[in-house]
């Protein structure tokens, strides 16, 4: 009899160490904290991964290591909201085609990267914010006489594979001719060429390739924006609790300073003022 309660006692203690074992959760979402998905992999790993552009200038640029610009900035926010230094965080170079799967597949925890929200992003990913609202613009020569979009007709415009600008092209003007690649900086070579007539995107990431030095005075911005861009930050869809603290984040920058000295540094360095962080239109997260 003893040497049953012996065994079962040996067994027991086998089982809560497995189960303890078990119980790390080698990806930091859950634990100590008992937080899940964003929240607690930040409180448990102290890291975050965040996925941004590398080419546009103003907004996500890579230069060697390091990471600079508006969303940067935004994404630096939002970490330090959830108890992550700038310095614990994982910069990973997304392009407009892979955001979702990157968030989908775990790659990422968050994404910031001019990524605008819409009905068809939002049946595989949710959106915190939007954080800024930009308007599809067009870039042209310098010397073009290309007013808006009413005068694509036949013409050549360059966008990237996978954006919302590229697609509104294909829908609403169909008689232009689409050039797509895999990021906007592929683009301004074959403008300044003459190989295509304008590149199009959101009106903020036209400005800032065109205030680039080695586009100084060649380019311009059409200024007649036809369409409403609201970027939001993309995180897993099931993840409702992480997605409202990035709105809480969000509404606590706009109040404290926080979100104007990010457009300040960065943006800002155009002329151009910071817009009113807008809190009363951040997205329910629980919707779809």
């Amino acid at each position: 009899m003893r040497m049953k309660r012996v065994a079962a006692v040996a067994m027991a203690a086998a089982l809560s160490f497995g189960m303890a074992a078990c119980g790390g959760d080698s990806d930091g979402e859950s634990g100590g904290s008992g937080a899940k998905g964003l929240i607690g992999k930040a409180q448990n790993q102290k890291k975050l991964v965040i996925g941004v552009k590398a080419d546009q200038p103003g907004l996500g640029l890579q230069t060697g290591s390091t990471y600079e610009g508006f969303d940067v900035e935004i994404a630096k926010i939002i970490a330090k909201g959830l108890g992550v230094e700038a310095g614990s965080i994982e910069w990973k170079t997304t392009v407009s085609a892979n955001r979702e799967p990157f968030i989908q597949q775990g790659t990422v925890d968050l994404v910031v990267a001019t990524y605008t929200i819409n009905d068809e992003r939002k049946q595989k990913i949710s959106f915190a914010g939007p954080y800024f609202i930009a308007g599809q613009d067009l870039l042209v020569k310098a010397d073009s006489t290309l007013a808006g979009p009413e005068g694509l007709d036949g013409k050549t415009v360059c966008s990237v594979t996978g954006s919302t600008p590229a697609k509104r092209i294909q829908t609403e003007h169909p008689k232009a001719k689409l050039q797509q690649f895999d990021s906007y900086s592929k683009c301004l070579p074959l403008l300044e060429n003459g190989k295509v007539d304008a590149v199009t995107t959101d009106d903020i990431i036209l400005a800032g390739y065109a205030a680039q030095d080695q586009y100084a005075g060649k380019f311009k911005v059409v200024g007649k924006p036809f369409s409403s861009e609201p970027y939001g930050i993309g995180l897993k869809k099931d993840d409702k609790d992480g997605c409202e603290k990035v709105n809480e984040i969000l509404k606590a920058a706009a109040s404290d300073g926080s979100y104007k000295a990010a457009w300040d540094s960065t943006l800002g360095k155009s002329g151009k003022a910071a817009p009113e962080l807008d809190t009363t239109k951040l997205t329910n997260c629980g919707s779809v």
